[in-house]
């Protein structure tokens, strides 16, 4: 009996784009990434939600303690997304208004990414899984104390099914086609990757 899985592709019509717990405090225990390669990820995943028009819910744990609020850029790209600071709940799923706000949205493909990975990210990620919801994990906007530790938060996300994808992968199966937005996406992918600037240099330069 096989076990592959068939290919379900991201559907910018039923996706929803979920940023778990990137708080100033928590954002510390961030090791698997250098902290302007995380940065970078995080608001790159950002902005294509922003760029694909993607319902986009926030949600905070514990702000009053030690995680922190939720670091400011994020805030600022969204002020009008669903912003849930939850009062304790640690699996963000077990908060009603966070699993409203992304019911609300009649989408069941879910991006989600956080921190910390093994907690913030694949709690919610197997609650979701367990009520028929397909879920999209973006490991390079993830982060946790080691490699180890991110492995094995991997291993078990993918076990009950999730998918594991990195931002620029996302962004590419969401657009499709190049020529749904040349300039668009390529000027996005250029401010994230600074190499990717060549690309569009030379392109720039073949189509004067």
């Amino acid at each position: 009996m096989s076990t592959v899985m068939p290919y379900s592709r991201l559907n910018k019509d039923d996706a929803v784009v979920l940023l778990v717990d990137h708080q100033t405090g928590l954002i510390s225990l961030v090791q698997d990434f250098s902290p302007n390669e995380f940065k970078n990820n995080v608001l790159a995943l950002a902005d294509l939600a922003k760029f694909f028009e993607l319902p986009t819910i926030l949600t905070t744990s514990f702000e009053s303690g030690p995680n922190g609020p939720i670091v400011p850029e994020l805030k600022a790209m969204f002020p009008d997304a669903p912003y849930i600071p939850r009062p304790g709940q640690i699996n963000a799923w077990d908060n009603e208004d966070f699993v409203k706000a992304i019911k609300a949205t009649g989408r069941k493909q879910l991006i989600i990414a956080g921190v910390v990975t093994d907690v913030c990210v694949a709690f919610p990620t197997l609650s979701a899984l367990a009520e028929g919801f397909e879920v999209f994990v973006v490991t390079d906007a993830s982060g946790t104390f080691n490699e180890t530790v991110q492995q094995a938060a991997w291993n078990r996300m993918s076990a009950a099914g999730a998918q594991m994808m990195n931002w620029f992968a996302v962004a590419c199966e969401l657009h499709r086609d190049w020529r749904n937005d040349i300039e668009g996406l390529g000027n996005l992918l250029s401010e994230r990757i600074p190499n990717y600037r060549n690309l569009m240099n030379s392109y720039s330069a073949l189509t004067k």
